[in-house]
């Protein structure tokens, strides 16, 4: 550990004004592993919330006392804190940081080329609310809870240490810092930070928007599906890409043998990019600027046909209460997408809502099914890429679903 390291790590934390307690009969789900506190499960008679800043560090202790870690404090949200460490002598700063850093970094170098992809995946890699990607040299980061911005100084500290990036770019404009009441924003931390960043996957090279595109740039959550996708594209094949983005699922089909590539995306400069990365790749794909359903139900009417066709939506359902509608989003979207594929087409069904399981993305392809007149068989499932692994307490962790499905029109 560097000297600068060891001068930024706190101490141990003591004083009763900074332990946060359980009520009691709280902990059975945080002993099996989970790190998130909610805001009914703390005695705030003996710990009261409104005593901690936004972001403040704490021991978290049971009912009895009993150590359960150091978390950071955010009184204003429903998870109200979320366990950082387990070791009381390894307390929250930069030397904890800087080593989840190194530990996320080494499982990337285990899983292939860790220069691109998925570094940091919050929980999974045991810093929550945190999620940091890498595009070469660049890297792009997301802050989601109050306690990860108010170690902002300490993370890029330790992102120097560990990666020494040319430059480190801040995408905090997500819906979910509203849930912490943190503001949006989006800036250079330091280094050169280009308008653009490049990608490299399964050897094709890929550019995105950074501070106008989606997530922190691309979605690097759907590689391994992607590499997926080769055998069962047959040389000549005619895909549909909808909610293309910037191309990926379409290029990745024209290397693999498509002849055509149609993407559908509501976003002008979306598709621009999905023109240019076809190119790059010696291809090129048709745009159709238009919304997702709209586009699919012009296309039937035209009588166009696909042998694969691709759904890669946003998520139709954000919270609980948005279940039942997004159930019927998702339910027709593959009922328009069933109907224009040929005998014996491929569809690939993909849903990133945590709060759709996969059993009711199923249901929903299935049910979709019957009203079109089609079989489907489903051949293969994928889920999230290596690099945003599960964590086995947290179950919102695994939260990307796809099935590779085989359509004919014989009525199952």
């Amino acid at each position: 550990m560097s000297p600068t390291a060891s001068s930024h790590a706190q101490p141990p934390l003591e004083a009763p004004a900074r332990v946060l307690r359980l009520k009691r009969g709280e902990e059975r789900r945080l002993a099996s592993g989970h790190l998130w506190v909610f805001s009914n499960e703390v005695d705030t008679e003996r710990s009261p919330l409104s005593a901690f800043a936004p972001g403040a560090v704490a021991e978290l202790r049971s009912y009895r006392d009993a150590f359960f870690g150091y978390v950071c404090v955010n009184p204003h949200a429903l998870i109200c804190a979320r366990i950082l460490s387990r070791d009381v002598a390894l307390p929250v700063g930069r030397a904890l940081i800087e080593q989840r850093l190194a530990a996320a970094l080494a499982l990337r170098q285990r899983l292939g080329d860790p220069r691109y992809g998925r570094w940091v995946f919050g929980e999974s890699d045991l810093l929550p609310g945190l999620v940091l990607d890498r595009y070469g040299d660049l890297v792009v980061g997301q802050i989601a809870t109050a306690g990860m911005e108010a170690l902002k100084d300490d993370i890029e500290a330790a992102i120097r240490e560990v990666a020494s990036p040319r430059g480190l770019f801040w995408k905090n404009d997500s819906a979910a810092r509203d849930l912490e009441q943190l503001p949006r924003y989006a800036e250079a931390a330091f280094g050169e930070v280009p308008a653009e960043v490049e990608v490299v996957e399964a050897g094709l090279t890929f550019s995105a928007p950074l501070a106008e595109g989606q997530k922190t740039g691309w979605f690097y959550d759907q590689s391994a599906n992607r590499a997926r996708l080769g055998r069962y594209v047959m040389a000549g094949a005619r895909v549909l890409d909808v909610c293309s983005y910037a191309g990926a699922w379409a290029v990745t089909a024209l290397q693999q043998g498509a002849a055509r590539a149609l993407c559908v995306d509501s976003s002008q400069t979306a598709l621009q990019f999905a023109e240019a990365n076809a190119r790059r790749n010696g291809a090129r794909v048709e745009p159709l600027r238009a919304d997702a359903f709209d586009a699919l139900r012009a296309l039937s009417t035209q009588g166009q046909q696909f042998d694969v066709v691709i759904l890669d939506p946003p998520a139709f359902i954000k919270r609980k209460k948005d279940i039942p509608q997004g159930q019927a989003a998702y339910r027709k979207l593959n009922q328009l997408a069933l109907g224009m594929l040929a005998e014996g087409g491929m569809l690939v069904s993909c849903s990133c809502s945590y709060h759709l399981g996969a059993d009711e993305l199923l249901n929903a392809i299935q049910s979709a099914a019957r009203p079109a007149a089609r079989f489907v068989q489903i051949l293969e499932a994928g889920g999230q890429s290596p690099d945003h692994p599960v964590h086995p307490a947290i179950p919102e962790t695994r939260y990307l679903k796809a099935f590779f499905c085989r359509v004919t029109g014989e009525v199952g």
